[in-house]
């Protein structure tokens, strides 16, 4: 028995090739010894499926594999399951893929993204080390195509009553929570394209308390046909989805940054635009 807990790292992902092995290697390279990677594939056509064959588990094998050198020299995990099928986009491709975790801290990292050396060891230690902390997350470069950081994502300390004013200063590749809540708020809801993440932060910082710590664990990329760059008009929109539902006013903060942002997403966008040409 090992007082480590399983860690259960999803990434969905849809034609996305020029990207993803970065993202696998990412996972399969960190120093942490107990991941079960999953990889739900939307039926990509892009050589995708190729890429994730190289580093699937080999199929006479299980975790004892680790030690008995089955894996490259390096390689540290590998990809324990995944899938490629026509799906319903990357929410329920997530979903999909914690319907079958066992781990007792989950995290999903997208195809387009990548972890930082030694970040899920950095998680673990300090969920191990904060029982009453349901989530945890930190700081996160931006990169550009190439993976050279271009930026900082402006991270910070939230929490339920701040996230229900607007104030997710989350970056979402850098969350860890635990299994338990996600039995008690999951899954994501699937009608939405954008503010999943959100609705999700907020069902869980209604039930524990969320923590930011001050260390980068992540790299977001930005690309023009990213969904930050080429749909992000749809995420406010959904996140005051949530604001209504959950019983918010019309009268209320989050509301009027909604209207605000309306108003400077163009300038908004045209600067993490220029951000890719530096």
């Amino acid at each position: 028995m090992t007082d480590q807990p399983l860690v259960t790292i999803i990434t969905p992902s849809f034609n996305q090739a020029r990207y993803l092995e970065a993202t696998i290697q990412s996972v399969i390279l960190q120093d942490y010894p107990r991941i079960e990677y999953t990889i739900v594939d939307g039926g990509s056509n892009d050589g995708s499926v190729d890429i994730i064959k190289k580093y699937e588990m080999p199929l006479e094998s299980d975790s004892s594999s680790y030690s008995q050198g089955m894996l490259s020299e390096n390689q540290k995990h590998a990809v324990n399951w995944w899938v490629s099928e026509k799906d319903k986009g990357q929410t329920d491709a997530i979903n999909k893929g914690f319907a079958r975790a066992k781990g007792e801290i989950l995290a999903w990292i997208n195809s387009d993204d990548t972890y930082e050396p030694g970040a899920v060891s950095a998680a673990v230690k300090y969920l191990q080390g904060h029982p009453e902390v349901g989530m945890v997350y930190g700081d996160c470069n931006f990169i550009n195509e190439d993976g050279r950081v271009i930026g900082k994502f402006g991270s910070a300390q939230t929490n339920y009553r701040l996230l229900r004013q607007g104030y997710a200063h989350i970056p979402q590749q850098t969350m860890f929570f635990r299994a338990d809540l996600w039995k008690q708020v999951g899954p994501l809801d699937p009608s939405f394209y954008f503010a999943m993440d959100y609705d999700l932060w907020t069902r869980i910082a209604a039930r524990a308390e969320i923590k930011y710590v001050p260390q980068t664990w992540a790299n977001f990329r930005l690309h023009t046909s990213g969904k930050t760059i080429a749909a992000d008009d749809r995420c406010w929109p959904e996140m005051i989805r949530v604001h209504y539902r959950d019983g918010g006013s019309f009268f209320s903060i989050i509301v009027a940054k909604y209207y605000i942002r309306k108003l400077i997403a163009p300038l908004w966008n045209w600067r993490r635009r220029r951000m890719l040409k530096m």
